[in-house]
């Protein structure tokens, strides 16, 4: 086959949900050499919902997004320090910073159905000459035809990689696969996917949208990510040798950085749970699961039913004070039903 595919590694990203954003500058200076001496092409890091993310809501970072691209840049040697830009959160003025601070790959992170709010950040990416990804988020959401639309906006705007997001871990195989093919047939630019593990098959998933034509897929070591955790970085890359696909990733490098870098650093094992399954389950946004055990834990509800609910309102990436609202909700019908259910029991008493 010999085809090859980009790693794009979020462990110091994505992975920054799991430690609530709390990387030091030693931290991210290790797993960035690390990454950059295992051949990794693409390092993205910043706070977990990218750019200008460390806030109240979202959650406070240990570090501003400066500190943490200057930590990585300073070590970094081949690989393309990358930064995520969530419009609305992040702006304009944080990306020129962080092509300042050495980033010089932006992924511009959208709604599936929102490509259009990322002309512009798109548009100064290029001008500064960063490579420029458009990011569908929970693309599970929406049908190919309606990803397809998205994708072509993208490709208009300049975005150099169109990448398909399965930010909940909602889809199965054969949901990757219809999207991946139809986004291949009608764009020209490479196609990239990012997988979570919610439902246990972020490394089937990414293998499924490498042989349907992605060119680009995402990883952390040791899964380190919200929810369940993404793609192991290390697995996918032992996986798609095996299949014949060439990554220019050192395999036994890749596994002493997940090894011997990343898993000390680690607050818990990466694994599935029963909150973060439901999440996969319903469809929810990973990086809700932190917020909802809070919410459940303060309110006394399951967290399983906050989010099967926030599935069914199909809440997205930026709505996280929500949860709290959806949990007090929960308990107050809770109460109700109790009262009522303790009025009924007095009268049968009667």
């Amino acid at each position: 086959m010999n085809r090859c595919i980009r790693i794009v590694d979020s462990t110091l990203r994505d992975g920054s949900h799991a430690v609530s954003h709390q990387f030091s500058g030693e931290q991210i200076a290790a797993v960035a050499q690390g990454l950059d001496k295992a051949g990794v092409p693409f390092i993205e890091a910043s706070h977990g919902d990218g750019l200008g993310g460390s806030s109240i809501n979202f959650g406070k970072a240990k570090l501003t997004d400066e500190e943490m691209l200057r930590a990585a840049s300073k070590v970094i040697r081949s690989a393309a320090l990358t930064v995520l830009l969530l419009p609305g959160i992040g702006t304009q003025e944080d990306l020129k910073v962080a092509a300042d601070c050495g980033a010089r790959a932006v992924r511009v992170a959208t709604h599936v159905t929102e490509a259009d709010i990322a002309e512009q950040h798109i548009g100064l990416g290029k001008k500064m000459g960063m490579t420029t990804f458009g990011f569908l988020m929970l693309a599970h959401m929406r049908p190919p035809e309606v990803i397809v639309e998205q994708a072509k906006l993208f490709e208009s705007y300049g975005s150099d990689v169109i990448y398909i997001a399965d930010s909940a871990g909602a889809m199965l195989p054969s949901d990757v696969k219809l999207r991946i093919e139809a986004v291949v047939d009608a764009v020209s630019v490479p196609i990239g996917f990012h997988a979570h593990a919610s439902l246990g098959l972020a490394i089937a998933n990414s293998l499924t949208a490498a042989e349907a034509g992605a060119t680009y897929l995402d990883g952390t070591c040791r899964g380190l990510g919200g929810g369940a955790g993404n793609a192991q970085t290390e697995v996918i890359t032992g996986v798609l040798h095996k299949a014949g696909f060439e990554t220019g990733i050192d395999f036994y490098g890749i596994m002493d950085v997940a090894e011997d870098i990343v898993e000390p650093m680690m607050h818990r094992p990466q694994v599935i749970r029963n909150a973060s399954l439901i999440q996969g389950y319903a469809g929810v946004y990973s990086s809700f699961l932190l917020h909802t055990y809070r919410a459940a834990e303060k309110y006394r509800v399951n967290p399983r039913d906050i989010l099967v609910e926030l599935g069914r309102r199909e809440m997205v990436g930026g709505q996280e004070d929500m949860i709290l609202d959806v949990a007090y909700e929960m308990a107050q019908q809770k109460e109700v039903a109790q009262n009522e259910a303790g009025d009924s029991n007095a009268c049968s008493r009667l």
